[in-house]
């Protein structure tokens, strides 16, 4: 049901209670896929389909649920790395991270410490007390994809890595609460920065959520911070949310020898947690739940 202050389903960019209320669109969900695949480049997924990523997604929150209870003082990135490849393949499913990109992502799992904002490799460092961790899983399902990430606080942590872990979850909850039919894509990073900012953190401009079920990265970009991306969300799409906040500045380098890593421009702690989200004809549903 669109509602008065929705953009207007005619695609004039104007409220629908400026534009043509009271009347409603005639629903036909194969105008609207035709539609955004022309306009936007987005595939709004069939029902099986959904079905399909709906599995891969359960499939990566479940790895990623284990792997983070795995994460213990003492243990090493490498060791949950290879438990997690373990659980891939005990399950028939592929790391989607494992050779992906350029230069080939060389481990299935992403582990990114402290002030590491993303794309972390894991190696032989043992964790250590006080460390905060994002592990982040994404699996290839009968070749469906879901993706997700999670924070873990080793033993006691600091007040301010403390603060970044919680802002980043606030900032993810909140964002999936708006999630409907016809909000706009800028609206997410209105609310993600409204949050960050207002708790002392920022949030990273270099690297958005994505698109994602029948590839690891479709349209569209989904930026955490302040935008005009005015896409309406529709029914059918699946995509990421998985804001990066700061405790310091919002910029990050990446590691000169690996090309992958990123860290703070500051060395202060970064957090995200992620999830993937599937919006439905009456709002959303998260489908990486274990």
């Amino acid at each position: 049901m669109i509602e008065r202050n929705d953009l207007c389903w005619c695609g004039s960019g104007v409220k629908w209670k400026k534009c043509h209320y009271p009347t409603e669109p005639a629903y036909d969900f194969k105008a609207l896929v035709r539609e955004y695949k022309k306009r936007y480049g987005i595939i709004l997924k069939t029902a099986d389909q959904i079905q399909g990523i709906r599995r891969a997604c359960h499939l990566a929150a479940t790895i990623l649920k284990k792997t983070c209870e795995k994460a213990q003082e003492g243990v090493t990135t490498n060791e949950l790395n290879d438990f997690a490849e373990e659980l891939h393949r005990k399950a028939g499913a592929t790391a989607a991270s494992l050779g992906y990109g350029e230069p080939p992502f060389p481990k299935s799992i992403c582990t990114s410490l402290n002030e590491v904002i993303c794309h972390g490799i894991p190696d032989d460092r043992p964790l250590q007390k006080g460390d905060i961790l994002n592990i982040d899983v994404a699996c290839i399902l009968d070749e469906y994809y879901g993706d997700c990430s999670a924070m873990v606080m080793i033993g006691p942590v600091d007040k301010e890595k403390k603060q970044v872990v919680e802002v980043s979850k606030e900032c993810l909850r909140r964002a999936i609460e708006i999630l409907k039919p016809h909000v706009l894509v800028a609206e997410i990073g209105q609310v993600i920065e409204d949050y960050a900012r207002a708790h002392g953190c920022s949030v990273v401009h270099q690297f958005v959520a994505h698109g994602v079920g029948l590839a690891f990265h479709e349209p569209p970009q989904i930026p955490h911070h302040y935008n005009n991306l005015a896409i309406p969300l529709m029914e059918g799409m699946t995509f990421t949310i998985e804001p990066m906040i700061n405790a310091g500045v919002r910029s990050g380098e990446i590691d000169p020898i690996d090309k992958w890593t990123v860290r703070t421009s500051d060395g202060k702690p970064s957090a995200q947690w992620e999830h993937t989200v599937l919006i439905t004809k009456e709002g959303h549903e998260i489908l990486t739940l274990p």
